[in-house]
């Protein structure tokens, strides 16, 4: 029993633990790159001891990976307004934004250039963190697709690479600013390229 006869809240410290270290991977990541990111530096941040991080993580790299899930949240359904043009330049605004945010890019640019040379990394990166919010974008995708808004013979997985392709190259190139101005403009290209022969404007 603790002073005052109160049992201590090991869940709740436990919570804490979990996140301050989560935290201190972010942010680590961001300052040092993958290949230098240490157990002790990570601990020695979040303010808990080796074993702690290695009760929970057997390794660096699913460490980086929870982290980075949590950062990035989970992927939720599109929206689903019957426009599918409109739908789809709201996500590509909002995934345009978070991947300018400093909270997000810094670390994200470093964890991308690792995976580039780490295969298992890059496998695990995809699965982890790009595939979940691939889907529901396919998904939305899809219903449109049987609404008659997108052709029928439309690859969809191909289609996805179509709107999302063209703002991962200019955040990882920096060939021009990622703006949202951009983002609708992709969008509405590829809905254009996307809809069935002799069909124009956006689905209502």
């Amino acid at each position: 029993m603790s002073e005052g006869g109160k049992t201590p809240d090991v869940g709740r410290r436990s919570e804490r633990s979990h996140q301050a270290i989560l935290k201190a991977v972010v942010e680590l990541v961001g300052e040092q790159g993958y290949a230098r990111l240490t157990i002790e530096a990570i601990a020695a941040r979040a303010g808990v001891g080796k074993q702690t991080i290695y009760r929970w993580w057997p390794n660096k790299g699913l460490l980086v990976l929870d982290a980075f899930a949590a950062l990035m949240g989970e992927a939720v359904p599109l929206p689903d307004t019957g426009d599918v043009v409109a739908d789809l330049k709201l996500v590509l605004r909002a995934t345009a934004a978070e991947l300018c945010s400093p909270r997000f890019e810094v670390p994200s640019r470093a964890l991308t250039a690792e995976s580039q040379l780490d295969p298992a990394l890059a496998k695990q990166f995809v699965d982890t963190l790009l595939r979940p919010s691939l889907e529901v974008t396919k998904e939305r995708l899809r219903v449109a697709q049987r609404a008659g808004q997108v052709a029928a013979g439309v690859d969809l997985d191909i289609a996805v690479e179509l709107l999302v392709g063209p703002l991962f190259h200019r955040w990882l190139l920096r060939t021009a600013p990622l703006t949202p101005e951009y983002a609708e403009t992709v969008a509405e290209y590829a809905l254009a390229a996307l809809r069935p022969p002799g069909t124009s404007g956006s689905a209502g």
